[in-house]
């Protein structure tokens, strides 16, 4: 029977933690390496939904994208919802494995398959490492197969993630040709798609004031929420783990959502 160490394995392999970034807290947050696993789970983020399905189904591994810990924990205790919440998962004997921005960058991961997604070509890293040995790095960017306008484009990236609306910054009649994705809140990475020439710039949430410094730059915006612009991969990931490891039960979380809604 595999062990929690083995899918460690895997995923280290899928989504290098080489490839996180340098404040990010990435790998086995949570567990025991020689317990074994029968039932693995994926979500965006640990939440009192998530973690009780995974309670009440028996999980042993979680792969959550956001980790459960990332900034110091000085207590796990019952005295608030966050530590009871990772007190009842450690009772359970559940362990917590993060990919975040390992994942974020990786050749199958988010943003690449972000772009493939909504049928860019030529994809690339948007912020590529140095000597990176598969030339991977942060983001992605891309060319349409023919320039469109930003009102048709922003309807056909509606239609891939089946969304009802998404916020848009900038001139809808502007041809799009060059677009670049950062998954999240990827609003950081917009100097880097402004060097870059883009047209569009696509991540799930960004500031205020990103959204006037787009404006001020000429790229057009997409936000397509947080949750929408990672959690596909989530689900894409329980695929992945499932195909490397046929006799476990894999699924992606069915009690996760937005916490966003349309109103």
């Amino acid at each position: 029977m595999p062990t929690i160490n083995d899918a460690c394995l895997f995923l280290d392999e899928f989504a290098p933690t080489r490839l996180a970034e340098d404040w990010d807290n990435v790998g086995l947050l949570v567990g025991d390496r020689e317990s074994a696993v029968e039932k693995i789970m994926t979500c965006l983020t640990v939440t009192p939904d998530s973690a009780a399905e995974a309670i009440d189904r028996g999980v042993n591994l979680i792969v959550s994208h956001h980790p459960v810990l990332f900034r110091a924990t000085k207590r796990i205790t019952t005295d608030t919802p966050p530590s009871r919440l990772l007190w009842d998962l450690i009772r359970a004997g559940i362990s917590i494995y993060s990919p975040h921005t390992g994942f974020d960058s990786a050749a199958e991961g988010i943003n690449q398959s972000l772009c493939e997604k909504i049928g860019l070509e030529k994809i690339e890293p948007l912020d590529p490492i140095v000597d990176d040995p598969e030339s991977l790095g942060a983001g992605r960017i891309g060319q349409t197969s023919s320039p469109v306008s930003f009102a048709e484009f922003t309807n056909q990236v509606k239609n891939h993630f089946d969304l009802s609306g998404v916020h848009v910054v900038g001139d809808k009649d502007k041809q799009i040709s060059i677009v670049a994705s950062a998954c999240g809140s990827g609003g950081s990475f917009l100097s880097k798609a402004a060097k870059k020439s883009c047209d569009c710039f696509i991540t799930g949430e960004a500031t205020f004031h990103t959204c006037l410094e787009a404006e001020s730059q000429g790229i057009n915006l997409i936000l397509l929420g947080h949750y929408a612009s990672e959690r596909f991969a989530v689900e894409m990931l329980a695929k992945k783990i499932q195909q490397r490891f046929s006799d476990l039960e894999v699924w992606p979380s069915e009690k996760e959502s937005d916490p966003l809604a349309w109103f």
